[in-house]
């Protein structure tokens, strides 16, 4: 007879996941190794150290960690694998909030920056999940496709309002997805990341139950359109702190949720670990690839994640194919 008190939950922590701590601390160490300063044979090495490569080490870790959070959240919440940040149009909505920052504050903080572009973030999340509550037909990539529509429309009008204000070059800058920039004073903003993955843990069920749908949550007794506001908040206010800081990720949150849900399943609680550890590994290996393969020159990570997330996109695309 089976024990009712049985669950088939994966363990939350096991020797897997403090390999993969190791792995992953290995990583960063590299990251804090690699660059082209000499910090042993200079006076002030230790002090390029500290306002240089320990701000980009953490820069990477909560970036890798928020992106990756964010794609398993908007793939709960959708009930798709394609679904990420890149994907329904909030990274550009994120750019768009930015560049309105620009005119608005242009002596404005980072602070004020981010408060604007997490605004905007919010609002294209909503959009997003209003035009699906239109969308008859709801295939796996029906949904991504109208969220790539919707972020090219509002790429499209940040395009132009850049073009008529002067603002192109600095949008472009700003949006590159590079940690070259990220120095002391100026990434601090990303610790409110970690309040983003608290909160996540904290609603972890809730967000499992609410990606089986809107009937099935209803029916336990949760508040559906609750759960997806709450979901929609955090997913904006992660893109839009690392959109401030760092730029653009494309297909972070793509890869990495997808790889983690073919080796665990989707519980969000037991699996949300291992998304912020490979969310960090994959970004600081992208990172690494960058600083050392055009050396002494660097090549922005986003250039590496879009190369290895279109590859895996299509992959994915591919495999599903088969599959039916």
């Amino acid at each position: 007879m089976t024990d009712p008190t049985t669950t088939t939950r994966p363990r939350l922590l096991d020797w897997k996941l403090g390999a993969g701590v190791v792995l992953v601390l290995g990583l960063l160490g590299a990251s804090l190794a690699v660059g082209q300063y000499d910090i042993l044979g200079t006076d002030d090495g230790w002090e390029m150290f500290r306002a240089t490569r320990v701000p980009r080490t953490i820069a990477l870790v909560l970036a890798g960690a928020a992106m990756a959070m964010s794609g398993l959240i908007m793939q709960m919440l959708t009930q798709n694998r394609f679904v990420e940040p890149t994907t329904t149009g909030t990274t550009e909505w994120a750019g768009l909030g930015l560049l309105a920052s620009f005119l608005l504050f242009p002596d404005g903080s980072v602070m004020t920056r981010m408060l604007l572009a997490v605004g905007a973030a919010f609002v294209g999340t909503m959009v997003f999940f209003a035009f699906l509550r239109r969308v008859t037909l709801r295939s796996s990539l029906v949904v991504p496709i109208v969220g790539i529509m919707l972020g090219a429309v509002v790429s499209a009008v940040s395009t132009f309002i850049a073009l008529q204000t002067d603002l192109l070059q600095s949008l472009g800058i700003w949006f590159a997805g590079s940690f070259t920039s990220v120095i002391a004073g100026q990434y601090e903003v990303l610790w409110v990341v970690l309040l983003v993955v608290v909160a996540v843990f904290f609603y972890a069920d809730r967000l499992t139950a609410a990606g089986l749908g809107e009937d099935v949550a209803t029916n336990i007794g949760l508040n559906y359109n609750r759960i997806v506001l709450v979901g929609t908040s955090l997913v904006a206010v992660a893109t839009g702190v690392v959109t401030v800081v760092v730029g653009n990720l494309p297909f972070l949150g793509l890869i990495v949720p997808n790889i983690v849900s073919m080796m665990r399943g989707d519980d969000l609680r037991s699996n949300l670990p291992w998304v912020c550890l490979t969310g960090i590994a994959v970004v600081t290996v992208c990172d690494l690839i960058g600083r050392t393969i055009i050396a002494p020159f660097e090549m922005p990570v986003s250039v590496i994640l879009g190369v290895v997330g279109a590859a895996v996109f299509i992959t994915l695309i591919v495999k599903r194919n088969r599959n039916a």
